[in-house]
């Protein structure tokens, strides 16, 4: 028999906060995280700004790994998910035995190094090459990395390559296996670092914004660069309710689907019909949702498309729709993560964030964004969509907990 899954820890590395209390209190507040890029060279670039994480001490959280053996994601991934860990009351002790799973989902990886290394092949030569910096290089780290800074022993570690909605799917993932009783618990959601390859790419094909991100504005540009990870604890509500946990939100179910409609357009009938399907996995109806979290990229095709889609499942009236990268910026592989913890801690505080840096709204981006206020709200079913290129969709549904199944 299927089990209820519930979130009981969230770990949050990002430009507007770290940890779970100071992203709830950077949401509400409708906190920007952007600022012009240092992490790399900007020379050439007309505008370079970016949703940077600033103040990131990796030594605060790696105990056991030197932090030198990792790239800046994989110390991201690592530093949230031991915040979810203690967020959820877990003692790292408590998990080393059990059966668990730690999804990461990723854009770039270790895009940084690899930058760093083909540098050095071009200017000296591949003998060149730094060992240890090679050695940081591959995606798997993020994962891992993970299961050897808390000692977990029992535990399958994959990394999730499906791009920007990446985060959904490492969580669609966890919940199938806590669901099914296969694991006792998950660690899972995304991480990425801000690259040049990546900046590069986005400015080439003129969906960079000059000074900030806008989704559903009629004046948007593009989008903003983010970086930062998102990790989430999954566990039974058996197990949840045996020691006491607090739980932020249910998982309900969710839906992938992937078009390969195109390489970066998005294709609506395929972002709908990936919805209708979360729905369905959640045994939820439309008019029961209160909320959804966008992709939301702020980019014109995007917006356009992803709320045409959204008025296509749910009718004229659809529920509020936010985007919460117009704070973040796109973080990639992080950023459903990040939607989804925002998502959990709105229906846990009772509020819905903003989509700041609004001005007008684009005629055809026909829903209510929540413009540069957050407003107070009783949540009960939420929507965190992801979309990424090549027609990679995934969509989550999180419930307000209560003893009584919300569905049937």
């Amino acid at each position: 028999m299927a089990q209820r899954v519930v979130l009981t820890g969230l770990g949050v590395v990002s430009s507007i906060g770290f940890g779970p209390q100071e992203f709830a209190a950077g949401l509400r507040a409708g906190r920007s995280g952007a600022r012009p890029i240092s992490v790399f060279d900007t020379t050439g670039f007309e505008y370079a700004n970016g949703c940077e994480v600033v103040g990131f001490d990796p030594t605060e959280w790696l105990r056991v790994t030197d932090p030198a053996d990792l790239g800046r994601a994989s110390q991201f991934s690592v530093a949230a998910a031991r915040m979810a860990v203690r967020d959820a009351g877990l003692e790292e002790s408590e998990l080393a035995g059990k059966r668990g799973l730690v999804s990461v989902g990723t854009t770039d990886g270790e895009a940084v190094d690899l930058e760093a290394l083909l540098e050095t092949s071009l200017n000296s030569g591949s003998a060149a090459m730094d060992g240890q910096t090679a050695r940081r290089v591959p995606a798997t780290m993020l994962s891992l990395a993970i299961a050897r800074e808390l000692g977990l022993s029992n535990v399958s570690a994959y990394t999730i390559a499906t791009a920007c909605s990446a985060g959904n799917y490492a969580i669609g993932d966890g919940f199938d296996a806590v669901r099914s009783g296969e694991v006792e618990f998950a660690l899972c959601g995304g991480a990425d670092a801000m690259c040049r390859k990546t900046f590069a790419g986005f400015y080439r094909l003129g969906t960079i914004a000059p000074d900030c991100c806008r989704p559903f504005d009629a004046d948007r540009k593009g989008i903003l660069t983010g970086e930062g990870a998102g990790l989430l604890v999954l566990e039974s509500l058996d197990s949840a309710r045996a020691r006491g946990a607090r739980i932020y939100a249910e998982v309900l179910g969710y839906g992938l689907n992937c078009d390969a409609y195109h390489q970066v357009a998005p294709n609506q009938e395929s972002i709908q019909r990936c919805m209708r399907l979360a729905l369905e996995d959640a045994g939820v109806k439309p008019h029961e949702v209160d909320l959804i979290s966008a992709h939301g990229t702020g980019t014109q095709a995007n917006d356009v498309t992803e709320t045409r889609a959204i008025r296509g499942l749910y009718g004229d009236q659809p529920p509020r729709t936010i985007s919460v990268k117009s704070m973040l910026g796109h973080t990639m592989g992080a950023a459903s993560a990040l939607g989804a913890i925002a998502c959990a801690l709105a229906i846990t505080h009772g509020f819905i964030p903003p989509t700041i840096n609004h001005r007008s709204s684009d005629p055809e981006c026909e829903i209510d964004c929540v413009p540069n206020e957050s407003i107070e709200a009783d949540l009960r079913v939420v929507q965190n969509n992801g979309l990424a290129f090549g027609g990679n969709n995934a969509s989550l549904i999180l419930g307000k907990y209560s003893e009584k199944e919300l569905v049937s």
